[in-house]
């Protein structure tokens, strides 16, 4: 994708400042991350799991339930957008004490 912020001009070809162009790069990293989460989501939610936005270490947790109401499988989940975003410490350790942890990598853009 070409971001809009390549070569330090906004959309209408005025010179951004260092510090803006950081800030403009920070809002569209943020941007993707949220919809590579709401793209995981969906997706889940398809294949009959429930969400539930996890507090610490993980972006949120999927659950599975039978025709009875009760959990047959519980996932945790951690979104990352692109193939360079890295684990968190947090994360790390989440990863290693849970066996059900699962980073799911997504590109949310689809130009």
């Amino acid at each position: 994708m070409i971001s809009l912020f390549e070569g330090r001009t906004d959309f209408f070809g005025n010179k951004l400042s260092k510090k803006q162009f950081k800030k403009e790069i920070l809002n569209e990293n943020k941007w993707k991350g949220k919809m590579a989460e709401e793209n995981v989501k969906m997706r889940l939610q398809l294949q009959s799991y429930e969400t539930e936005r996890s507090p610490r270490g993980k972006d949120f947790i999927a659950r599975k339930r039978d025709i009875f109401g009760r959990v047959i499988q519980t996932k945790y989940i951690e979104v990352k957008s692109g193939n360079v975003a890295k684990l968190s410490k947090l994360q790390q350790q989440t990863k290693s004490k849970k066996s059900n942890y699962q980073v799911i990598r997504d590109d949310p853009l689809w130009i």
